[in-house]
């Protein structure tokens, strides 16, 4: 299962994103961006799937995959 990483430009699209993820069953926690990642706001998502989803609709700045605390940028 891939761990990502999404960054927003606002609170309100950060919550707004978690509330998609949960409807979809998703595993996902809101916390601080990490100090590797930068980004407009200070909420990031952390979620895990192997499902990929369409992100339209969605405002996301940046999405990135983790692997061993190594943040990669795939959006």
């Amino acid at each position: 299962m891939s761990e990502y990483i999404a960054t927003f430009f606002s609170h309100y699209d950060a919550l707004t994103f978690y509330n998609f993820l949960k409807e979809k069953s998703v595993t996902a926690k809101l916390a601080p961006v990490p100090r590797k990642v930068s980004a407009s706001c200070g909420t990031c998502v952390f979620f895990s799937t192997d499902a990929s989803f369409d992100f339209t609709g969605h405002e996301l700045e940046a999405l990135y995959i983790e692997t061993s605390g190594i943040y990669t940028n795939v959006l």
